[in-house]
């Protein structure tokens, strides 16, 4: 506790203030939370008895990465970085990070659990006297355990909404073309397309910034989002992404992201009404 409360006092007021204010944004939930977080080594685990498979791991945080990535090498892309556990408390319900990147950056993450859902609330602050080009960073999560499936067979219990409507994997037109392959990517209208993974990118701007799937009975459903968000991705680990997106920032500059995963019953219009309500900037259904 003594090291958060030093943390915070190294921030400029611009940053506390900020700070301050995205921490009111938090789980939605009602009574006791059921789901436990724990993190190691880069991985945060989601622990649940009614979660199908038992947890949900996520890379948080996989990568920080530039622009112009969409048709570059991956490792021109991204930059090194380091992330410490800072705070965790005893009951699984909240645990606070730092990552500490290579061009200075440091990023304060808060992570709290609720009934079915997990709240993320990032702070990106940059000391330095330059400009940093950190654009986006990647929480990947893997969804076996939750589908049941392998890569070979996981697509059809994910979705992405088109054009409002709920619409399963693989689905035409599904770009097959790429710097590296297989895989895709969505990008949102604001986003440039040349700063997105360099995964074969879709044509198809998706109606909202939800990327999810179904658990192996069809009874659950996971389902992830961020404010603002760089990119929908499914990958090449039995995962799915809804990467934040940071968009650079100046000398003593400080940025705020939030993201939700959903951990509920397999209810989409519930989905959506959660959804619209904890991310108004991007809900357009």
């Amino acid at each position: 506790m003594r090291r958060n409360k030093l943390a915070m006092q190294s921030l400029p007021l611009a940053a506390i203030v900020l700070l301050a204010t995205f921490q009111r944004w938090s789980v939605g939930d009602e009574g006791a939370s059921t789901l436990r977080l724990r993190w190691e080594k880069e991985l945060l685990t989601i622990a649940g008895d009614e979660l199908p498979g038992g947890e949900v791991e996520v890379w948080h945080v996989e990568a920080f990465c530039r622009a112009g990535s969409t048709d570059r090498d991956w490792n021109e892309t991204v930059i090194k970085h380091h992330t410490t556990l800072t705070s965790a408390s005893s009951d699984g319900r909240r645990i606070e990070l730092e990552s500490r990147l290579a061009d200075g950056v440091v990023v304060q993450h808060v992570i709290t659990a609720g009934a079915d859902e997990v709240a993320f609330q990032l702070t990106a602050h940059n000391p330095t006297k330059h400009t940093s080009q950190v654009a986006w960073g990647q929480p990947c999560i893997r969804v076996d355990k939750f589908t049941g499936r392998g890569q070979d067979d996981y697509l059809p219990k994910s979705f992405v909404f088109v054009d409002g409507k709920l619409t399963r994997m693989p689905f035409e037109p599904w770009a097959r073309k790429a710097r590296y392959t297989p895989g895709q990517v969505w990008c949102p209208g604001n986003v440039d397309r040349d700063d997105v993974n360099p995964r074969p990118l879709s044509k198809i701007v998706p109606s909202n910034g939800l990327i999810g799937c179904f658990s192996g009975d069809g009874r659950r459903i996971l389902a992830t989002a961020w404010e603002p968000y760089q990119e929908l991705f499914q990958g090449i680990i039995v995962c799915l992404h809804s990467d934040f997106r940071i968009g650079g920032l100046k000398p003593e500059e400080t940025k705020t992201a939030r993201g939700k995963i959903y951990l509920m019953e397999a209810d989409v219009p519930a989905l959506l009404r959660r959804y619209n309500h904890d991310f108004p900037e991007h809900a357009k259904q």
